[in-house]
């Protein structure tokens, strides 16, 4: 069909659909094959009318066009197949398997069966893989976000997938102006003319002498939009032509020809993905073979092995884990039922002043931070109701204010909040005022919060404040009533940009990028929206909002769809959706009062939800229908135009009350996390442990051990109350562990004995943890669920399983001719726990951890690989560190080594990656640490680190690497040393260096939320150290964990791991082949008290560098 046909079937179907024509609509979308609808697609779906949908499909695909569409439709039929299961309906469950299902034996035999046998089954939930698989609705929409990742990924839809652009009523356009010419060709054209039919050529009939104007308009057509008009072809018709606004998008960039994220075709599971999956669907064990060339790299063979890594199988499919920024997570989960939203009033909480502003941690879910009336900032655990901080407003430095501030300060003491936000990462937040002033905090856990900027932003009130990221580097956006927007550095307070245009105070801000650019919406009191990219070029567009007055703009989380939300000064009030292509409204929602009493504030949740303060209630849209969905009072007692705000999950919102009062929604969810955290609380404020005085201890001379490969970003943090105590009159001690009884530990259960653990990771579920021995075989430990363990979660109460599939294999590495014994292993474990790529001085092996199958081996030595890491983006490129020390940058999925970097001259030991930077940070047995560029590859710094003096130190000492939370540090792990470096400057900010005289360093690991280090030490003694300053808190001597017998024997820790969400626990693999898994008492709760800061000084992060640390500083070992 010819590309002008093509585009002849988009205008039938804008036409059809223009005219509600709709299941003609999809009939030719699917009969046409050009454009598959991904909103029909879903409702279908969700609907589970599933011959309709495998229906529509047919028109783009069918089963085995590749193994993208394979997958498709095998989660189709496995989800029909289940839910007949789930209703007990044998004989319909019977019929999908020989009719639907049975096509799939071909590829893979031993699923078929494991499916079959779920017929046998009470309940299909008996299964391992299905325990988790809850109600039909929750796990459509769970496969529907495989489904939608699949298709975007299958070349067979690349371009079917978007519209295109056309002005509204684009057929009636090309027929007008056809008229319009046919009209003008007349040979007495008259001046009205009549036209009844488009079946023949128009001609007017009368003569007459005067020009017509073009029926441009005529009735029969129906009316054109204004901005769409066509103007008529002669110079006498009366339209002529309307100036098109500029689309919110389409000042932009045209779009961008990236092609989707690497999403390798999957392989078909029994297992249904987990929530987040799905950014990189599974590879079939079974698939057809296909040959690669060979790479740059010499040693890289050709082969035979499946295309891509999976990065997603094998969770249950009714899975709802916390999810947290930093985590490559996809999408999020949605709403499937009122029922979900947050209605439940779980808290309230007396501020003391009217709240203004509130916003919840993006981390920890359970903070909540509060900006009031009379400046007040307030920080509340929700969890334990407790109120963590409570300042009052002062200006930290009024010699450094501007004269229009101070006047205004003696004139007008009071200063409000307009606006507090917590950066992407938490460890900031932002505090707009009503009087020039710009506050920003950094924030370290507890209650420690520290001044970190103050900035005299704007002439008038600060209206609002956001954090965004230009360029890569956090930025602070703010807006006032001087008609500005400005932009600052978020670390040292210079201002970058300051935008001009508005011509009334400016209101509101929201940063957003699309297609890799940043971009700043701001609206202002006169009801003009505007857009601005950062490079004070002016405004790309104008707009008038609804109301024409107060409005604030938001996008869902997923950062596709447009909202604003504004109040008119009569107090007629307006949420609707923005059509950025048109630069349009979209749809408004309804059911407003007529008139609010007071400017109403919105938010938005889930890609579903949105919710608004109005009437004294909260009132609540489906994002997809304009009609109210329901409004709740929160039992009454609350403010007319209540503010409102909900957590990242959805699962809490805060709303303000009456008689400055905060009362917070939950749902069920939001319920279990508030009750979680208050248990942690009672139990974190009993009494503690013996807390001792710092002891000597004698040194031992070992040989030093291998490092972990753990260098996931380990973000999802189960929020923990720290309870640090602030009376400086109290004598901090260290706190000592020195029998069993003083914390809970356990040596995990062998099944197979291993003369020593080279590497340990736990899962990044939480319910498990992989070790690899030195003899190159793996080892898993299982958590089960169950009546002493709900959640199936890891911990030292309850010993685990030693899990191997019913076939009895081992994963087993490669070892070549080399002995594993001498070889440096290493491993990484995909995002979902699905693979896990591991090598022993051999070849690199992939391995399927559900079935301990090896899914394909490369790179030959030599060289070895030393260490491994998978691209926090993309699971289909892999970091390898080299015994050359060389680092390789390999495609899994084509086979490839795009890059070899060459910036180290001994073996890689060390990679870490940073997603906010786009970094990687690498370490070598030189004691050298060099960053490099993502996009390029190119070395940007490299540092040889700083060894203690007076410390010598082995030819070839491990030296690794782990980013902290914030993305943009690292720890540094040495046998002299830790040291925390900041990545930009490649910079020491703090060091703590072992003494000559102690035991070396083995190994070290950041906690979950980075705030403390467990660090293993070869005297078989494990420390504990704040992050923040590099000081030790916590002592756990050999005694508490190792038998007597042990005592003397040379026993001890060589790789040390974190749990994923629990921050008090850690793991430890021995040189004995045991694994030990550590946790504090449930009375205390956590690894001691953090030591008081020396002299006020700040956190690591912000310190000067300290290489000789003091007696105080530093506790002998």
């Amino acid at each position: 069909m010819s590309s002008l046909s093509r585009e002849l079937v988009f205008l039938i179907l804008q036409f059809l659909d223009e005219e509600k024509f709709k299941e003609t609509v999809h009939k030719l979308e699917q009969e046409s094959g050009f454009f598959f609808n991904m909103k029909y697609f879903e409702d279908e779906v969700h609907n589970g009318n599933w011959d309709e949908v495998e229906k529509y499909l047919s028109g783009f695909t069918k089963v085995d066009d590749n193994r993208y569409s394979m997958k498709i439709f095998f989660e189709i039929r496995k989800q029909k197949y289940l839910e007949a299961l789930d209703k007990h309906d044998r004989p319909k469950a019977v019929e999908i398997l020989v009719k639907d299902l049975k096509v799939f034996s071909t590829f893979n035999e031993e699923l078929f069966k494991e499916i079959t046998q779920l017929l046998t089954l009470e309940n299909f939930r008996e299964n391992e893989q299905l325990s988790k698989y809850g109600d039909t609705k929750s796990a459509r929409a769970i496969m529907l976000v495989e489904l939608k990742k699949l298709i975007e990924a299958n070349p067979l839809f690349r371009d079917k997938l978007q519209f295109p652009t056309l002005r509204n009523s684009r057929l009636r356009t090309l027929i007008n102006q056809s008229l319009n010419w046919q009209h003008q060709l007349c040979k007495n054209p008259r001046p009205n003319p009549d036209i009844k039919t488009l079946f023949v050529d128009h001609s007017c009939r009368l003569p007459n002498d005067a020009r017509a104007p073009s029926p441009v308009n005529n009735t029969l057509l129906g009316s054109l939009p204004k901005a769409g008009g066509f103007p008529p072809l002669g110079a006498h018709g009366p339209f002529q032509p309307t100036p098109s606004p500029t689309p919110l998008a389409g000042w932009m960039s045209s779009p961008s020809s990236v092609p989707h994220p690497a999403v390798s075709g999957g392989a078909i599971a029994l297992g249904a993905p987990s929530m987040q999956a799905l950014k990189h669907p599974r590879t079939p064990p079974s698939n057809s073979a296909v040959d690669y060339p060979s790479g740059d790299s010499d040693h890289v063979s050709k082969r035979t092995r499946p295309m891509g890594i999976s990065d997603e199988v094998g969770l249950g499919v009714n899975m709802l884990p916390m999810t947290f920024p930093g985590q490559a997570h996809g999408h999020t989960q949605t709403f499937k039922a009122p029922d979900d939203l947050p209605k439940t009033v779980a808290r309230t909480l007396s501020q003391g002043s009217s709240p203004m502003s509130m916003d919840f941690h993006p981390i920890k879910q359970t903070l909540l931070l509060v900006g009031t009336n009379v400046g007040d900032i307030g920080l509340w655990e929700v969890g334990s109701r407790e109120r963590l901080v409570q300042k009052t407003f002062k200006v930290w430095d009024l010699s450094k204010c501007s004269m229009p501030l101070q006047a205004a300060l003696v004139k007008e003491p009071v200063v409000s909040v307009n606006r507090v936000i917590w950066s992407p990462d938490g460890s900031l937040f932002g505090v707009a005022y009503s009087r020039h002033i710009v506050q920003l905090y950094s924030y370290h856990g507890g209650e420690d919060m520290r001044q970190h900027l103050e900035i005299d932003a704007h002439v008038g009130g600060v209206n609002d404040i956001a954090f965004s990221t230009p360029n890569k580097q956090l930025c602070v956006t703010t807006c006032g009533d001087d008609k500005t927007i400005k932009v600052w550095d978020a670390a040292t307070g210079v201002k970058r940009h300051t935008f001009e245009g508005h011509e009334a105070p400016v209101y509101s801000i929201c940063p957003h990028y699309k297609e890799n650019i940043q971009f700043i919406f701001s609206t202002a009191l006169d009801g003009k929206i505007k857009a601005w990219l950062y490079d004070n070029m002016g405004s790309r567009v104008d707009y008038e909002a609804p109301g024409r007055w107060c409005t604030t703009m938001a996008y869902s989380a997923d950062g596709t769809r447009l909202f604003s939300c504004g109040t008119s000064k009569d107090g007629e009030s307006f949420i609707v959706e923005w059509n950025e292509s048109e630069g349009a409204v979209k749809r408004t929602y309804q059911g407003f009062h007529k008139r609010s009493l007071g400017v109403v504030q919105f938010d938005t949740t889930k890609n579903r939800y949105l919710a608004a303060g109005d009437d004294f209630s909260i009132k609540f849209w489906d994002m997809d229908n304009t009609q109210l969905l329901t409004a709740i009072d929160a039992d009454g007692g609350l403010q007319a135009s209540p503010r409102i705000r909900f957590n990242k999950e959805g699962s809490l919102l805060a709303v303000s009350a009456n008689d400055n009062m905060i009362k917070v929604m939950a749902n069920s969810d939001g319920l279990r996390l508030l009750h979680t955290v208050e248990n942690l609380s009672s139990e974190s404020s009993k009494p503690t442990i013996n807390n001792i005085a710092v002891a000597e201890r004698p040194a031992s001379v070992v040989s030093i051990p291998g490092m972990n490969g753990d260098s996931r970003n380990m973000v999802d943090v189960k929020p923990v109350i720290t309870e640090e105590s602030n009376d400086k009159s109290k004598v901090w001690k260290l706190t000592e562990v020195g029998e069993p009884s003083q914390c809970r530990s356990l040596r995990l259960p062998e099944n197979m004995r291993v003369t020593k653990i080279s590497r340990l990771i736990f899962t990044n579920s939480g319910n498990a943890i992989l070790a690899l021995a030195s003899n190159a075989i793996h080892l898993l430990w299982k958590w089960q669920r169950n009546d002493r363990n709900a959640t199936g979660k890891a911990t030292a109460s309850l010993p685990p399983q030693q899990w191997q599939p019913a076939s009895g294999i081992l994963m087993t590495n490669d070892v070549a001719e080399t002995n594993p014994e001498e070889a440096v292993p290493c491993f990484a474990l995909s995002k979902n726990d699905s693979y896990v790529m591991s090598a022993s001085g051999g070849k690199i092996s992939l391995f399927n951890m559900m079935t301990f199958k090896t899914m394909a081996t490369f790179m030959p030595p030599p060289p070895a690989a030393t260490f491994l890491a998978f691209h926090p983006q993309d699971n289909n490129i892999i970091a390898i560190g080299m015994d050359d020390s060389t680092i390789q940058i390999y495609n899994v999925r084509v086979d490839e080594v795009k890059s070899k970097l060459k910036g180290h001259s001994k073996r890689i030991t060390g990679l870490a990656f940073s997603n906010v930077l786009n970094v990687l940070v690498s370490s070598g047995a030189d004691a050298q640490l060099c960053v490099w560029n993502t996009d390029g590859w190119e070395k940007q710094k490299s540092k040889v680190l700083q060894i203690p003096q007076g410390r010598s130190t082995s030819a070839l000492s491990d030296t690794r690497v782990q980013f902290h939370h914030d993305q943009v540090h690292f720890l540094v792990v040495h046998e002299t040393q830790l040291a925390i470096y900041e990545t930009t400057k490649l910079e020491c900010m703090k060091q703590w260096p072992v003494r000559e005289s102690s035991a070396p360093i083995t190994h070290a690991t950041f906690s979950c939320d980075s705030q403390l280090i467990y660090t293993s030490f070869m005297d078989a003694t494990i420390c504990v150290f704040s992050s923040a300053n590099l000081r030790l808190r916590c002592r756990v001597n050999p005694s508490a964990y190792l038998p007597a017998s042990l005592s003397n024997s040379n026993v001890h820790p060589l790789v040390i791991a974190a749990h994923p969400q629990e921050s008090n626990m850690f793991a430890v693999g021995l040189s004995d082949g045991g694994v030990h898994i550590f946790e504090p008492l449930e009375s205390e709760g956590k690894w001691g008290v953090a030591p008081p800061p020396e002299n006020g000084s700040a956190s690591a992060v912000t310190a000067s560098p300290s290489v000789g640390a003091s007696a105080s500083d530093q506790p002998q070992r």
